[in-house]
């Protein structure tokens, strides 16, 4: 698929990954973006020629109400990106812990890309060359120590793309991965390093789309993924310590 004259959905779209494909697809495309924060969308859509929806992903009848607006006021789209994630780093047994966090995570994360793809899908149908693009982590293959919900999220973000790509087999409509590497992004702030540049992540997740890859390992995953493969208790290992 060439994203060029494509009507595009973009969750997340205003900051790290998903600000960098709206920088990207913007000039030849028309995009829609997804985001909580009102002001930057403000902003974004001052600076690029985008049609932004305000709404936060971790409350479920916002997600059907602008999902719904987006399907009356689009009838037909031709590619869903759902980018946007949350991550709370703290332990389970750690002073940081937050029980409420538990439920934003999941919703965010999972919740809401399932209810979102499945409100859009009619007007995805109605594309005659579609894809819906899933961006996930490389913790989906193998989870870390720290953010075990997020972990768990991204998991089961797989095994939903996995399915998902089957029930879609006899459509025109593709169901894509992006599985990413640490990126440098406001989410992974003072965590790790050899982290990946957000416009790298984005170009490669751009590449992926228009080259047709199911499940496109990004950057260091490549490597997680061949490991898990030939040594998958020393993949297990050396994401504990991470």
């Amino acid at each position: 698929m060439e994203l060029i004259d494509k009507k595009i959905v973009i969750t997340g779209g205003t900051s790290g990954i998903g600000l960098e494909v709206v920088r990207a697809v913007a000039p030849l495309n028309q995009v829609i973006v997804i985001a909580r924060n009102s002001e930057k969308l403000s902003q974004l859509a001052d600076t690029f020629n985008i049609t932004p929806y305000q709404c936060d992903l971790s409350d479920l009848e916002q997600v059907k109400q602008t999902a719904t607006a987006i399907e009356n006021d689009h009838p037909t789209l031709d590619v869903l990106i759902n980018n946007a994630a949350v991550q709370f780093a703290p332990t389970f047994i750690s002073r940081d812990f937050s029980y409420d966090n538990i439920e934003n995570e999941i919703t965010t994360n999972l919740t809401s890309v399932c209810c979102l793809t499945s409100i859009l899908l009619p007007a995805l149908l109605a594309s005659s060359d579609a894809a819906i693009l899933n961006v996930n982590s490389g913790l989906a293959l193998v989870p870390k120590t720290s953010s075990a919900v997020y972990c768990a999220t991204k998991s089961a973000l797989h095994a939903f793309s996995t399915s998902f790509r089957y029930q879609l087999a006899d459509t025109h409509i593709r169901v894509y991965q992006s599985l990413m590497p640490l990126v440098e992004t406001n989410m992974t702030a003072g965590r790790g390093s050899g982290k990946m540049s957000p416009e790298e992540a984005a170009s490669q997740l751009i590449r992926g789309i228009e080259r047709g890859v199911e499940d496109n390992d990004i950057g260091k995953v490549k490597i997680l993924r061949w490991l898990t493969r030939i040594a998958p208790s020393a993949a297990a290992k050396l994401m504990k310590a991470s």
